[in-house]
C-alpha cells in the first residue's frame, strides 16, 4: 500500500484571515494541523533603522505606522522613553490627556479586533456595529490632532496642542436634509469633552450589543470554546502579555503594577479569564471595552475642572507657542534649532513600557548624547503571540486557525517593524 504522507499548505497572505500579511505554512494530517510555521517578514519597514538617522522628533511619526490600529498607544511608549533620558516633567493636565486618547486607541484597537475576529469566524454584521463606533472615536482623533489615524499627538514633554472648544459640524446635503444633520450634529454643539462625554454615555449600551449579537450566540461559542488553550504557567513562559495573559487568568496589567503618567489615580478593574481559551481572551477584552470607557469619563470629569499647559516650557524640548514665535526673536530661534537640528538627548539608556491594547508595548532607546537615537530597540507584544501559534494550534483543524489568528489580534506593522 502507498504509504500516506502529511500535505504542506500555504495559509496566506493572500487568506482573507491572514490580512495580507501573514504566510502561515501548515503541515496537514486531513484537516487536522500537525504543524503551524508563521513566516515573518513579508512587510518589513526597518523602522527600529531608520530611526537611528532621524532626530528624536522626526522618529516620532513612524510610532503611529508601526501598530496602525493603536497608533497614540505606541507614540506614548515613545515619549515616555525620551522623557525618561531627558529627566523632564510632564504637565499635569498633559498626562491626563494622554491617558484619555491611550483608552480611546484602546477602544478603537478593540472594536476593529472584535469586528475583524467576528467576520474572520462568520458573523457579519458585528463589524459594522464596530466601525458605526469608530467613526466617532476618529472624529476625536481628528479634532486634537488633524489626522483620523496617524495623528502623532503625543509629543516628548506633553502633548501637541491643547483639546479644541469646538467640534466639526456636518453641513446639510443632497444626501442628508437639516433635519437629518441636526440629528448628526446632536453632540458637536459644544466642545470636544462634551463629545466624549456623550460618547462615554452612550458606549455601554452599544457593548451590550455587541454581546447579544455574540456572548451566548452558540455558534459563536463552538467556534470559540476550548480553542487555543493555554494554561497560566505557559503563557507567562511564551511571553504573552496583555489580553492574552489575562486570558489565562493572570491578573498581570502594566497600568496597576507599574502605573504611568496618571493611571495610579484611576478607579478600574482588571478582567482574567479562567480557561484560556478563545472564548475568554473574546470575554477579557469586552469588559477592557468597558473599563477604558470608565477611565475615559474620569478623565474627561478632571480636565473639565482643571485647566493648565499641556505641554513643557523646556524649549530644547518643545517649541514655544507659534505667537510667541511670530514675535520674539529668541523663540523664533528656539523653534527653528528644534525642528532642524533636533534635541540634544543625554547619554544612556531607557527602557519605557505602556499596557497597549495587545499587551506590553516597549521602546528601548540608547542615547550616545546627539540628536539621533544611537539605537531603537521595539519590545512588540505581536511577536511574542505569534510564536506561539504552532504549539496553540496542533491537533485544530484549519478552520480554527482562523479563530487562533483573531484571537491573537495581530497586526504585522509591529510584528514585522
Amino acid at each position: 500500500m502507498p504509504e500516506i504522507k502529511n500535505y504542506t499548505l500555504n495559509f496566506g497572505p493572500q487568506h482573507p484571515a491572514a490580512h495580507g500579511v501573514l504566510r502561515l505554512v501548515l503541515e496537514l494530517d486531513g484537516e487536522v494541523i500537525q504543524r503551524a510555521d508563521p513566516h515573518i517578514g513579508l512587510l518589513h519597514r526597518a523602522t527600529e533603522k531608520l530611526a537611528e538617522s532621524k532626530t528624536f522628533i522626526q522618529s516620532l511619526p513612524y510610532m503611529d505606522r508601526l501598530d496602525y490600529v493603536s497608533m497614540m498607544c505606541n507614540e506614548h511608549a515613545y515619549c515616555l522613553a525620551i522623557e525618561k533620558l531627558l529627566g523632564i516633567e510632564v504637565p499635569e493636565r498633559a498626562q491626563y490627556i494622554r491617558v484619555m486618547f491611550a483608552e480611546i486607541t484602546r477602544l478603537l484597537n478593540h472594536l476593529l479586533w472584535l469586528g475583524a475576529h467576528g467576520l474572520d469566524c462568520g458573523a457579519m454584521n458585528i463589524l459594522i456595529y464596530c466601525f458605526r463606533e469608530r467613526e466617532d472615536l476618529f472624529d476625536m482623533y481628528e479634532a486634537v490632532s488633524g489626522a483620523r489615524m496617524h495623528a502623532a499627538y503625543f509629543r516628548p514633554g506633553g502633548v501637541y496642542r491643547d483639546l479644541p472648544d469646538s467640534m466639526p459640524q456636518y453641513r446639510v446635503s443632497r444626501i442628508k436634509n437639516q433635519k437629518a444633520i441636526d440629528r448628526l450634529n446632536e453632540d458637536r454643539s459644544g466642545s470636544l469633552l462634551d463629545f466624549i462625554e456623550a460618547f462615554t454615555q452612550r458606549f455601554p449600551a452599544y457593548v451590550d450589543e455587541y454581546e447579544t449579537l455574540l456572548t451566548d450566540n452558540r455558534i459563536w461559542k463552538q467556534r470559540t470554546v476550548g480553542i487555543g488553550v493555554v494554561t497560566p504557567e505557559r503563557a507567562l513562559n511564551l511571553g504573552f502579555t496583555g489580553p492574552m495573559l489575562r486570558g489565562s487568568g493572570v491578573e498581570w496589567d502594566l497600568r496597576k503594577t507599574q502605573p504611568y503618567d496618571v493611571y495610579d489615580r484611576m478607579d478600574f478593574d482588571i478582567p482574567v479569564g479562567r480557561n484560556g481559551d478563545t472564548y475568554d481572551r473574546y470575554l477579557v477584552r469586552i469588559e477592557e471595552l468597558r473599563q477604558s470607557n470608565r477611565i475615559i469619563a474620569q478623565c474627561v470629569a478632571w480636565l473639565r475642572a482643571n485647566p493648565g499647559p499641556v505641554i513643557t516650557d523646556n524649549h530644547k524640548v518643545a517649541p514655544p507657542p507659534r505667537e510667541r514665535m511670530k514675535a520674539g526673536m529668541e523663540d523664533l530661534i528656539h523653534h527653528f534649532k528644534l525642528f532642524t537640528e533636533g534635541m540634544h538627548v543625554p547619554e544612556g539608556e531607557a527602557y519605557a513600557a505602556v499596557e497597549h491594547p495587545k499587551g506590553e508595548f516597549g521602546i528601548y532607546l540608547v542615547s550616545d548624547g546627539a540628536n539621533k537615537p544611537y539605537r531603537m530597540k521595539i519590545r512588540a507584544p505581536g511577536f511574542a503571540h505569534l510564536a506561539a501559534l504552532d504549539e496553540m494550534a496542533r491537533g485544530h483543524m484549519i478552520a480554527d486557525a482562523v479563530a487562533l489568528i483573531g484571537t491573537m489580534d495581530i497586526v504585522f506593522g509591529e510584528i514585522d517593524r
